[in-house]
């Protein structure tokens, strides 16, 4: 690995810097967007379950929120219950604004790394080429080998290597944006449907 930072010459660091923002950012973004963390599977059913047997407490309403981001918004709307459908759908739809900014969180930087990652690439391509002129210029009397085998390997390395942070990179900034719209469209048909179940409970009583 010594031997390949070596060859690349310093402009590689900076794409290994590139590399750790992405791992780090990609593996947090994993964690972060699980369906099971953001809107688990039966939270509205049971929460329905719950307020059919009794009466919401805030203590509950408070876990919920704190539980997960589809409980932050259900729980908003149990909230505004008594303002009617309109206040529920409006209190909700705020909620899931702030819930719809924390899901998107770190993404635009992700996308930033695969966009910039092969511009590094083609930087340190730019120095192996220096380095390549350098070593065959018109003063000196033969091309120095070393020199020039110096500047080839950074300019193949830090292409390569751009070119491998970027690929992933933005195969993850599209898969964990694709997770984001996915959610925010089931947790909004989730609160649709508790705006619905409250409006029919209303007419029964």
């Amino acid at each position: 690995m010594l031997a390949l930072i070596e060859a690349a010459g310093w402009p590689i660091w900076f794409l290994i810097a590139c590399s750790v923002v992405a791992l780090a950012l990609m593996v947090e973004r994993a964690l972060s967007l699980r369906r099971s963390r953001v809107a688990p599977k039966g939270l509205l059913e049971e929460l329905l379950a719950r307020r059919e047997r009794q009466p919401l407490s805030y203590d509950l309403l408070d876990r919920l929120a704190a539980g997960s981001a589809l409980g932050r918004i259900l729980a908003t709307g149990i909230r505004h219950e008594s303002g009617g459908p309109a206040a529920m759908r409006q209190a909700m739809q705020e909620a899931g604004q702030t819930v719809a900014h924390e899901l998107g969180r770190y993404l635009t930087a992700l996308g930033t790394v695969a966009s910039i990652a092969p511009l590094l690439g083609l930087f340190g391509t730019v120095i192996g080429m220096i380095e390549i002129f350098a070593a065959s210029s018109p003063g000196s009397a033969s091309a120095n080998p070393q020199q020039l085998a110096q500047g080839i390997s950074i300019a193949l390395y830090n292409t390569a290597f751009g070119i491998l942070i970027a690929v992933p990179a933005m195969i993850a900034y599209r898969h964990f944006r694709a997770r984001v719209d996915g959610l925010l469209v089931l947790m909004e048909q989730q609160a649709s449907s508790l705006v619905n179940y409250c409006v029919v409970a209303a007419e029964r009583s």
